[in-house]
């Protein structure tokens, strides 16, 4: 790994100058692309802010620019396709399970306690309930059990797996569901959470109706 570079950040100037070159280091991270080299970065930013000539034009950057584009994009699709097969791999593995039910949109239930009540919640009402939700390699993604604080939410204001098990379950059950990519967040995912084409694994404790 190699060094950072020293600097003197004792003055105000000095501090805001380094705030203004973490805030664009962020936006190249975050647009990183392989093979990008950080001296060329450097070259145009000090030719831009020195007023000094540009060593290319925009007509002469902008092929360049496309192909890096395709490339990402084709990476990307790859990328994609490669997760849509695991999570069907994953899906049909799991209904092969005698305790899994599945239902005609593709949802995969499993009661993992049933509370015997008889009370559901319907589409427009608020609901209270623990989950800790997985990938199909079991690995967390998010958990209200390990935050140690219940979730509240609209029915209808979930992904489509969580509306559609929600109702079918009464206050008290537990149940582990599992997503196929369409009922979860589909092609695009959740940027940041959820890659594309990703199925997700949820054990749901319905606690409370609240309306």
């Amino acid at each position: 790994m190699s060094l950072l570079p020293e600097v003197d950040l004792s003055s105000d100037e000095q501090k805001v100058s380094y705030g203004f070159g973490l805030q664009f280091g962020d936006q190249l991270r975050r647009n990183h692309f392989e093979g990008m080299e950080l001296e060329a970065v450097l070259a145009g930013i000090q030719h831009q802010f020195l007023h000094q000539q540009a060593l290319l034009t925009n007509e002469e950057i902008n092929p360049s620019f496309q192909v890096i584009q395709e490339r990402q994009k084709a990476a990307a699709a790859e990328l994609a396709n490669k997760r849509a097969a695991l999570s069907e791999q994953f899906m049909q593995a799991n209904a092969a399970r005698d305790e899994v039910s599945t239902t005609a949109s593709g949802l995969q239930y499993e009661v993992l306690e049933a509370s015997g009540g008889d009370s559901s919640p319907g589409p427009e009402d608020v609901v209270v309930v623990h989950y800790h939700g997985t990938f199909a390699d079991g690995s967390v993604f998010d958990s209200s059990v390990e935050r140690g604080q219940p979730a509240e939410f609209g029915v209808n204001q979930v992904i489509a797996g969580w509306t559609e098990a929600l109702q079918m379950m009464s206050v008290g059950d537990k149940w582990r569901i599992a997503c196929p990519p369409q009922l979860a967040y589909g092609e695009q995912g959740a940027p940041g959470a959820i890659p594309p084409n990703t199925a997700l694994v949820f054990e749901v404790h319905l606690i409370a109706i609240k309306s």
